[in-house]
């Protein structure tokens, strides 16, 4: 299922794509709109306006690339400033199958994401490797926030929609694919 998440012969996103997926989250029908954008910065007063409305926000960057990492606090600022105050926020480190080219540890982003109360994970975009469990973690979480009452539910009783904002900060292709 991961690979209707990511294109696999994809290029890189020049300004913003959109997907769409159904999922099913803890027994609910859960419709994920997905507005994938390229995390450049010469794209950053485009992507800005993409942040109003998103209920979650996916920040990746490259564990092969520290420059896209230490990017991350100017994204997340943005994230913080321009979203709902209650918006969750999932650091993905992508590109775990080429470990061996690492530049950022996995310790070194685990304690960015606790020190700015982020989820995080890791993932390979290219193997599909837990690509899908970032967009089910981050919407279980907004799921459980929308049951207390801390965020608004927007859809039907059949269908929750969850509107994702991704963050690409890569130098390589990794595109969220249209479902």
């Amino acid at each position: 299922m991961s690979e209707s998440y990511v294109k696999d012969e994809s290029s890189h996103t020049i300004g913003v794509e959109f997907g769409s997926k159904i999922v099913n989250v803890g027994g609910k029908s859960v419709k994920l709109q997905i507005w994938d954008t390229a995390g450049q910065e010469r794209f950053r007063s485009v992507t800005r306006s993409y942040y109003r409305g998103a209920a979650g926000a996916l920040l990746v960057y490259d564990i092969t690339n520290r420059e896209t990492f230490n990017s991350l606090a100017n994204w997340l600022s943005d994230a913080r400033t321009l979203a709902s105050p209650n918006i969750i926020i999932l650091l993905v480190g992508n590109k775990r199958d080429l470990d061996g080219d690492r530049e950022v540890t996995f310790l070194e982003a685990s304690r960015f994401a606790q020190e700015n109360e982020l989820m995080f994970l890791e993932t390979s975009a290219k193997t599909g490797e837990n690509v899908e469990e970032a967009f089910l973690k981050c919407s279980k979480t907004i799921l459980a926030k929308i049951e207390t009452a801390h965020l608004e539910e927007t859809g039907s009783r059949m269908t929750t929609h969850l509107e994702f904002l991704v963050v690409f900060h890569m130098h390589s292709p990794c595109d969220v694919a249209d479902a």
